[in-house]
């Protein structure tokens, strides 16, 4: 991601040890110094990754109704037999890995939301592509429920997901809006060069927001930052970033505190309405400004600084003139990230 690419390697430690040097390796479950089936099968295994604000899947599952049967039994072999197979496996409730490597399979996006689209996007879910993955995830509710309390839970995750993109909408439109007519605070131009060099609204997705006011050229998309940018600006990064994925991940998991209470649909409003208010008060102070004739000059701070000029941005503008990443990249099929064979999907 690029709030990950523009920073210094020691600024990203956390992100870079398992992007880089976990996935797809078989230690990453098994325990490099203890490569057993039956340690790999526990739940625990995936916590070391997968949590955090922008994929909470331990905190969903920990704190839902399958996590908190799983942490009151797995201590019970007759509960949680963990010298069997996953294929054959009849635990008393669903781990990690018994949804998501269902019957062993090692593939873990074919039972994943991220290829679903369930969750942070608004896609058509009775498209064919779509009704086959999510047919395949309601079987493995079915081991346990009826196929109706599976779809019907899905359908819930569905209209949790509908009302989050509603707000987000909404706040991205606030923010789009002080862009476009020249009122935030920092502009995009103000600010040190984004990671690829370029001086592109952090918002801007590809042609959906194309125009001079937004920076770039017609397709050229920016990328979201969560560091020197706008407070509004980052408001809609954490909004759809952080809270909408408590929202989608706690439904999925039936985590419904997490959905709602912490920081997941409450979040959303009250991101929601700092938003308004930031707005509301840049408006105002810039129509103050040229009430009484003052011509803002936004403060250097925003372009250069100790810890900005290590960034990706600056670097490449000082040492690639007129170059952006792309140019310096000699295959850009690295940066798509939808390259996933469709059988392995």
């Amino acid at each position: 991601c690029a709030w990950s690419i523009e920073r210094p390697p020691g600024d990203t430690a956390g992100c870079t040890f398992c992007h880089t040097s976990s996935e797809e390796r078989c230690s990453t479950g098994h325990q490099r110094h203890q490569f057993d089936p039956k340690v790999a099968r526990h739940a625990e295994q995936c916590k070391t990754c997968h949590w955090g604000k922008d994929h909470r899947d331990w905190e969903a599952y920990d704190i839902g109704l399958h996590g908190v049967v799983y942490q009151v039994n797995k201590w019970d072999p007759k509960q949680f037999d963990w010298t069997k197979k996953l294929a054959d496996v009849d635990y008393v409730g669903p781990t990690c890995q018994y949804c998501h490597m269902r019957g062993g399979h090692h593939n873990v996006q074919r039972f994943g939301t991220v290829y679903t689209s369930m969750g942070m996007s608004m896609a058509d879910r009775g498209a064919p592509i779509w009704k086959e993955k999510r047919d395949r995830w309601t079987s493995v509710c079915d081991d346990c429920h009826p196929p109706r309390f599976a779809r019907e839970n899905l359908q819930a995750l569905d209209e949790s997901v509908k009302d989050a993109g509603l707000k987000y909408r909404e706040t991205f439109k606030v923010a789009e809006d002080l862009i476009k007519d020249g009122v935030a605070d920092p502009m995009p131009k103000d600010l040190c060069p984004d990671w690829s060099g370029q001086h592109i609204w952090s918002l801007k997705i590809g042609a959906y927001h194309d125009g001079p006011e937004y920076g770039g050229k017609t397709g050229e998309s920016g990328e979201f930052r969560m560091s020197n940018c706008t407070d509004v600006e980052r408001l809609c990064f954490e909004s759809v970033g952080y809270f909408q994925t408590y929202i989608f991940k706690g439904m999925a998991h039936g985590s419904w505190n997490d959905a709602t209470y912490s920081d997941g649909s409450f979040g959303m409003d009250r991101w929601l309405v700092n938003v308004k208010q930031d707005a509301s008060q840049a408006r105002r102070l810039a129509a103050l400004e040229k009430k009484v004739g003052v011509t803002w000059v936004p403060e250097s701070f925003w372009k250069t600084g100790e810890w900005l000029d290590q960034l990706t941005g600056p670097y490449i503008v000082k040492n690639h003139p007129g170059k952006t990443i792309f140019d310096l990249c000699p295959d850009p099929g690295w940066l798509d990230t939808h390259h996933a064979p469709a059988e392995e999907v």
